[in-house]
Parts: structure tokens; sequence; C-alpha cells
């Protein structure tokens, strides 16, 4: 039955799923369809807010460009290849296999997505490598599957949000919170921390249950996996290639990056944001990499993966645009939505609507930081007054932002660049881990209503 229903769900997806970049114009055009007669908005109204928002992530897709190439170039480095070949060589079974990866790259996602998303596929592809027999796609969603545990975690984006103490917070709330909510009311929660538990027992589990039989296994040839190598040897014979391949720069550079982190976080208050990680995953890099000349070549070979973002990314800040955009009629797409919700709960409903007008937006607006310029202003204050606990509606809003990230292609976009595969490919495993998370995440959080 089971094996069904999985056969079902892959082969749907092969068939109807189209492309990202595709995926992307589709829900452009239904976001314009829909903001016109439910939002009054004339043709020019909502054109001129799609093409308002085009270049408003410019930065942040520079950072998740940042992220997929950095992190695939600090994999690269030829001692955290072998820490990882070890690594990959302790599942004996694919079985076994797809769980460890399963758990690797959610716990990975949980304390920080970017290293998550990139370690994730990176250890995937090294166990597909060196084990015949394991299906490669379902190796790569279980890689991704992690990802659901993100917002739930110490690097999401709504708690990191409502953390940081300041005027912003009053202003993004229209002052339902004027005091900081500590991650110890949202993510350190207990409720939090055993529905993460859960959900990653429960995605394991699932996953490992999802291989096909060995008749039925989509495996790959591990020649068209093994990666050129970058660290060419070079004997250096004029000034310019001694500078090129000295390791005294790296460390020089290495020692300024560290430093600034050092004193922005432990000296500074700073948080430890996206930046932070792509910073991280750079100078550790360039150490790792040993001189100047290998770091360029490996960042130069990881960055053709990048393409995807790059692209997309304009066409999603477009269609935050039409959600967020107001014409004549004052009204917003984003707060009809979340409005609709906000009318059929109470105290005990709350979360629960919340947390499905989170997955619901998340198709449209795959970021949190959009979430919580659409969100913020709308739930905080509508939780406030149903006396709804602020952290609780703040870990709604952030489950509901990752678990339709299972079903949305667009942050599977730097895993399927590594492991050069399309979303079609693992899309429909991840439909069955999405139904299953969905069921935990809605429980867990009825549950917390109610204590």
């Amino acid at each position: 039955m089971l094996q069904k229903l999985i056969d079902g769900s892959v082969k749907m997806v092969q068939r109807w799923m189209p492309e990202p970049f595709l995926f992307a114009i589709i829900l452009t055009f239904i976001a314009v369809f829909l903001a016109m007669p439910i939002c009054h908005q004339s043709p020019v109204e909502v054109v001129y807010n799609w093409g308002g928002g085009v270049w408003n992530l410019l930065a942040f897709a520079m950072q998740m460009a940042l992220v997929l190439v950095s992190g695939s170039a600090l994999a690269s480095a030829p001692v955290l290849k072998r820490g990882i070949a070890r690594l990959a060589s302790i599942p004996k079974t694919p079985v076994s296999a797809i769980a460890l990866v399963t758990i690797v790259s959610a716990l990975a996602c949980w304390l920080n997505w970017g290293f998550g998303l990139i370690i994730g596929v990176v250890f995937a592809k090294e166990i597909a490598r060196r084990m015949s027999g394991v299906d490669y796609r379902l190796l790569i969603a279980s890689a991704y599957s992690g990802f659901v545990v993100w917002h739930a975690g110490i690097s999401g984006s709504v708690p990191l949000k409502l953390a940081t103490p300041g005027p912003d917070l009053a202003s993004a709330t229209n002052g339902a919170i004027v005091d900081p909510v500590s991650i110890s009311q949202t993510v350190l929660h207990p409720v939090n921390i055993g529905m993460v538990v859960v959900v990653i027992i429960a995605i394991t589990v699932v996953n490992s249950l999802m291989h096909p039989k060995a008749e039925n296994v989509v495996s790959v040839d591990p020649l068209l996996l093994k990666e050129e190598d970058v660290a060419k040897s070079v004997r250096p014979s004029t000034p310019a290639e001694r500078i090129e391949n000295s390791r005294i720069l790296s460390w020089l550079v290495s020692l300024l990056g560290f430093s600034y982190l050092v004193i922005d976080l432990f000296f500074r208050n700073g948080t430890f944001e996206l930046g932070t990680v792509i910073m991280i995953f750079l100078f550790i890099g360039i150490l790792l990499h040993g001189t100047p000349l290998a770091y360029v070549r490996a960042f130069g070979k990881a960055a053709s993966g990048a393409a995807g973002i790059i692209l997309q990314f304009p066409f999603y800040a477009g269609i935050m645009g039409i959600i967020t955009g107001v014409g004549d009629s004052g009204i917003c797409l984003g707060t009809v939505i979340s409005n609709a919700c906000i009318n059929i709960s109470n105290p005990v409903t709350y979360p629960l609507l919340t947390f499905l007008c989170a997955a619901v937006l998340n198709m449209f607006v795959p970021s949190g930081g959009g979430h919580w310029a659409i969100q913020a202003p709308i739930m905080f204050t509508a939780g406030a007054e149903l006396g709804v606990d602020p952290g609780l509606t703040g870990i709604a809003i952030a489950w509901g932002d990752a678990w339709t990230n299972l079903i949305q292609p667009f942050w599977a976009l730097p895993a399927l660049a590594i492991a050069r595969l399309s979303a079609k490919d693992i899309m429909g495993f991840c439909l069955i881990d999405l139904f299953v998370s969905g069921i935990i995440i809605a429980g867990g959080l009825f549950f917390w209503a109610i204590i």
C-alpha cells in the first residue's frame, strides 16, 4: 500500500510539475489573477506592484548565491572531503544510508539552514559514489527533507526577528510586541523541541520505508558524480605565481575575517545571521584550500550552480510585490489571506490556522523576511487580541514558512544544482514527507495552544 502511494506521488510529480523557473512564472500569474478581483486592483496597479518588487531582493539573492557557492567550495576542501568520505562509509545498506542522510541534514538545518542544505546534499552525493543499490533520487530528497525544521531552528527568520530588541520590533508588529521574545519562548520551548524531534524521527522512518525495491531503484553512475580535482599542484616560477600559491596570504586574510567575527559576535553583540554563515564558509574555505589560487578554482567551479537562484529571485521578489502591493482600493492580497485565517479563529485554533496561512503564503513568497513583512503587523496584533502567546504565534508562522518548502522548489535549487537533478526528481518523495510532517506540526501546535 505504501509503495503504491509513493509510486503514485512520484509519477504525479514527474508528469505535472514544471521546472522551478516555470513554477515561478505560473505562481506569478496566479498572484496577478488573484489580486485583481480580490483586492479590486486594476491591471495597471498589479503590473506596477509586480515591477516595483522585482528588484527588492537583490541583496538577499546575492546572499543566497554566496551561501551556495561558498558552501560548495568549502565542501570541496581536501580535509572536509576526507571527513565526509569517512562518515559516508558508516552506512552499509541503502536504507541505513537514507536514514543517516536524513538525520545529518535535519540536525544541520536546525543549527543553520545554509550549512544544513549544503552539507546534506554533499554527504548524500558521497554516499552515492560509494554505495551501489541506493536510489539517488530518494537520497537527495532525504537530504532536502531535513529542511522542514529550518525555521523552527536557531537560524529561523521569524524567531530571530522576535528576539531582536529595538524600535523595529514594535513597528513591524503594529505595537503588539514591544519587548523582544526570547528564543526560549519559541525555538527552545519544550513543545517546539518535542515537535522537532518527532518530525525528524518521522521523516527518517518514512524516508527509509520509501526506498524502492532493487528492481525499481534509480541509481547513478559514480563516474558522473566524480568531482574534478581543483587542487592542482603548481610549481611557482614567477613572482605572480608565488603570490597566487602563497599559504601565508590565505592565513592572513582568514585571520582578518575570523577577527571580525569574534569582535562582532562576542564584543559588539552582533547576531548570528546569514551574513555570518557566509563569512564562516568563505574564510574557512580559503584556509582549508591552502592557497588563494586553489580557492579561486574551487569557487569558480561551484559558481555555475548558482544560475537558478540568480534567475528566479527577481520573479519571486515580483510575486512578493503583488502580495504586499496596495492599489487605490487600499487592500493588500497578503492581508486578505491573513485576515481570512483570523476571522475563523479562536484562541485554540489560531496557531493552527496561522500555520496554514503561512504555508499558503510560502508558496508565493518563499522568504522568512517576506513572511515577517506581510504577517507580523496582522498576526501578532490579532494574536494579542485573542490572548495567544506571541512566542506561539511566531513559531506557528515559522513552521508554516518551513513546511511547504518541501513542495516549493525554490529552496531546493542549491541542493539540486549540486546533485545535478531536477525538482521533479525529488518532489514526489518530499510530498509524502509533507503530509507526514504536517500532521505532526498541526498536532504539536494544537497541543501547545491548549496547555
